[in-house]
């Protein structure tokens, strides 16, 4: 079985957080969804668990970070094309996100940008030509 991965994040208003994954690409999974969370599927082996904050509460005794004062983390997520990146991120703008909280970034092998969430989470979306690296085939 491959490896999946599951990132739980606190929202502050899950309805707004939803209309931003979705827009991400993600659908919601109904089977681990219900009125305190909403598991977004962003591919076979990704998984976004959007906890309101009581229900993040209860797995973890430390308090909730306010991600738009501090990072703890960074969420990368490839997309197939340059093209992609820019169109990702502006469909997030219009779901209620924040388009490039964090500059662009242009290595020629690869492309970035980022959106933030409604609650400060960023995500970092890129494409990269894995065959040159370096400005060679690989």
């Amino acid at each position: 079985m491959a490896k999946m991965i599951f990132v739980n994040l606190p929202v502050r208003d899950l309805a707004a957080s939803v209309v931003f994954y979705e827009a991400l690409g993600g659908t919601v999974n109904p089977q681990f969804s219900d009125d305190n969370g909403k598991c977004i599927v962003l591919s076979e082996t990704i998984y976004v668990m959007l906890l309101n904050h009581a229900k993040y509460q209860s797995f973890t005794t430390r308090p909730i970070g306010d991600a738009r004062a501090q990072t703890q983390a960074l969420y990368a997520l490839n997309v197939d094309s340059r093209e992609e990146v820019d169109e990702l991120v502006a469909r997030l703008a219009e779901a209620g996100g924040r388009a490039d909280p964090n500059p662009a970034q242009d290595h020629g092998f690869m492309f970035s940008r980022s959106a933030e969430d409604p609650d400060g989470n960023v995500w970092e979306l890129f494409w990269m030509d894995i065959n040159n690296v370096d400005g060679e085939k690989k």
